[in-house]
């Protein structure tokens, strides 16, 4: 079993790193973080910088926790967590979340809606801390 962290560089990644990587050591898993891009765009925030992710692979290492990074292209983000979930039998998704007015939730959706919604194992969503 693996715990999935589906990452995208904001303030609420840290909260979600750290909360995947206590499941991790928790349950004797790896981890494989998910950071996906639609591909919609040249530069995308959503993506990670590999200085970024070098530094997230240390501290795993350093927990002992093995991490894996996966970084599909895929114009559905949600599905892309979702699949890799499938894939890796995860026993528990990471997301982390942020607040959204309604109305933004609206005319967005919500991709860590859908993720809670439509996995077939637990989801664990991590708030960042307040400001």
């Amino acid at each position: 079993m693996t715990v999935v962290l589906a990452h995208v560089p904001n303030p609420a990644a840290e909260a979600a790193f750290t909360a995947a990587l206590e499941q991790a050591v928790f349950r004797g898993s790896d981890i494989v973080l998910v950071n996906a891009t639609k591909g919609d765009a040249l530069v995308d925030p959503h993506f990670a910088s590999a200085e970024a992710l070098d530094a997230l692979q240390e501290r795993a290492s350093t927990a002992g926790v093995r991490l894996s990074v996966e970084r599909p292209v895929d114009p559905d983000i949600p599905g892309a967590v979702l699949a890799a979930a499938g894939r890796h039998r995860a026993s528990v998704i990471v997301i982390g979340i942020r607040h959204r007015s309604a109305v933004g939730k609206f005319l967005l959706g919500s991709d860590a809606q859908r993720i809670l919604l439509d996995a077939d194992c637990q989801v664990l969503a991590v708030k960042a801390p307040a400001a």
